[in-house]
């Protein structure tokens, strides 16, 4: 079988830089080790800032003045006694009470469920079945766009499934694989609903601005509208190159030992129904609760929908969201017989979380040490007035930003790690120069995902190359890479096109979310 090659020059290129990304990637520590090491940095910076008078002045809001009032902010020296005696009682509260962790723990338990009884392969396989060959690059890569409202489920289930399907029409498997992969990892922050990593950024997003506005709240809806529009956009960017640059320089395959062996049972489609069912309740219900003006879920004062025990209790509802319908699925499919059957996928949703706990305690304690230090706020101020003096502000800011993170993304793969590590910084010093939260976290979004595809870091990138060799004997880490640069450009260019035309005309990234504050 002929294997799936660029030319031996282009292919030394591709490789040579490929083994300098994987050497100073490889080179690099744990990132639940970069936090700790951080964490100390930190402690040493700030008794050096403290003892030399480093502090700053800004202008802040005052909530019970109601007005812009000036806070001057000096450097803490975490290592004094009284900075000891304050941080070290605080070790397991920074952990406990960092955001990232309450909010993933329980949005798993609803999604464990769902992807445990069969629920959510079942749905992406029904709608990719249900497609026609002409339009079915745009289908997979939608699809895997969706899938990841369930966290990493798309790169298991989907992927090798886009490959199947794409056979199942005699079209190359590795097309297939490779709009999909497209899709799930390259459209990792699109979504036309909330995933599991909106309210995990919007918790970092809002910490990190605790250190210069503490009134300010990211909702986990903060991105919801651009997201929407991002589906849409990525899911033609990534169907158009798979129908005219992926495809066409695939060689021929030979579909001869082809078996299809992802049909669904009826058990699964008795399951579909009943999960339909408790879904449209659901949803009846909780509309019931929020849509009438003086209903139980708005604000009792205001009547507001934004700041309201609806919002603050998202997470909640985003856990019924799929915790309901993934138990009617079980027990329609028959996969369900008790309720120890349900808490048993619950727990094995969350043994699967215990490397992103150990990460999450390391880094609880760099954003309080950071917090604590007031680096944070003095980095912020000080960045944000020499970017006013060189006039480098506005959206080639933003612009320098995305790709800054696509590079960045390429030597450290874990996106919600890196932007706990770069939120602090960046967001309150964007803020300063009048660039929101919320599009400081686009931007960052943006980044990360598009070099998602072409980062052989990236957790689940060996796990593709595998899927990649059961069609091509010779497929390997550059013959996936170069398959994928096309959608990584495309999306990178496109996405960016897209976020400058949303800034322009101001247009809101989510409700009560503006590109500008």
């Amino acid at each position: 079988m002929k294997s799936i090659k660029a030319n031996k020059q282009k292919k030394d290129f591709l490789m040579k830089w490929l083994d300098r990304i994987e050497k100073v990637g490889n080179s690099l520590p744990h990132p639940a080790t970069i936090f700790f090491i951080l964490t100390i940095v930190v402690a040493l910076i700030s008794m050096i800032a403290s003892q030399s008078g480093v502090q700053v002045t800004y202008e802040i809001y005052d909530a019970q003045q109601k007005k812009m009032v000036e806070s001057t902010v000096k450097a803490v020296n975490i290592l004094s006694v009284n900075g000891i005696r304050t941080m070290i009682p605080k070790i397991v509260s920074n952990f406990t009470g960092f955001f990232a962790l309450g909010t993933v723990f329980t949005v798993m338990l609803g999604v464990g469920v769902a992807e445990g009884t069969g629920l959510l392969s079942t749905l992406l396989r029904k709608a990719a079945h249900s497609t026609h060959s002409k339009s079915l690059a745009y289908v997979v890569v939608f699809l895997g766009i969706i899938s990841n409202i369930a966290s990493s489920a798309g790169y298991v289930v989907l992927v090798p499934l886009g490959a199947v399907l794409f056979m199942s029409f005699k079209r190359h498997p590795i097309a297939g694989l490779a709009a999909t992969f497209a899709g799930v990892s390259g459209g990792w922050s699109a979504n036309i609903l909330l995933g599991t990593n909106d309210p995990v950024f919007a918790g970092i997003s809002t910490q990190a601005m605790a250190m210069i506005n503490p009134n300010y709240i990211v909702h986990p809806t903060g991105n919801w509208y651009f997201s929407v529009v991002s589906t849409i956009v990525i899911t033609f960017i990534g169907g158009f190159i798979t129908e005219k640059v992926v495809e066409p320089r695939l060689p021929e395959y030979d579909y001869s030992k082809f078996i299809h062996t992802n049909d669904i049972t009826d058990a699964e489609h008795k399951g579909t129904r009943w999960a339909l069912i408790s879904f449209l309740i659901y949803i009846v219900v909780v509309l019931a609760m929020v849509l009438p003006q003086n209903s139980i879920l708005r604000n009792p004062q205001t009547g507001s929908i934004m700041q309201s025990p609806f919002m603050s209790g998202i997470i909640f509802f985003m856990m019924l969201f799929f915790l309901i319908p993934g138990i009617f699925f079980g027990i329609g499919s028959g996969k369900l017989k008790s309720d120890k059957d349900i808490i048993d996928l619950m727990t094995k949703s969350i043994s699967g979380l215990s490397g992103f706990f150990v990460l999450i305690f390391f880094a609880g304690q760099f954003v309080a040490f950071f917090t604590y230090s007031n680096l944070g706020t003095i980095i912020s101020v000080k960045g944000a007035e020499l970017l006013e003096k060189t006039g480098f502000v506005g959206l080639p800011l933003i612009i320098t930003f995305v790709i800054f993170t696509a590079i960045i993304n390429l030597f450290m793969a874990v996106d919600t790690a890196k932007w706990a590590l770069m939120a602090p910084i960046f967001v309150p010093m964007f803020y300063k120069v009048g660039l929101s939260p919320e599009l400081t976290q686009m931007a960052y979004r943006i980044g990360d995902s598009s070099t998602n595809i072409i980062s052989p870091l990236m957790p689940f990138f060996p796990l593709i190359v595998a899927f990649a060799q059961k069609y091509d004997d010779e497929a390997g880490m550059g013959t996936l890479v170069s398959t994928m640069v096309p959608y990584s450009l495309a999306f990178l260019i496109g996405w960016t096109l897209l976020l400058a035309i949303w800034y322009i005309l101001g247009l809101p990234l989510g409700p009560g979310a503006f590109p500008l504050v």
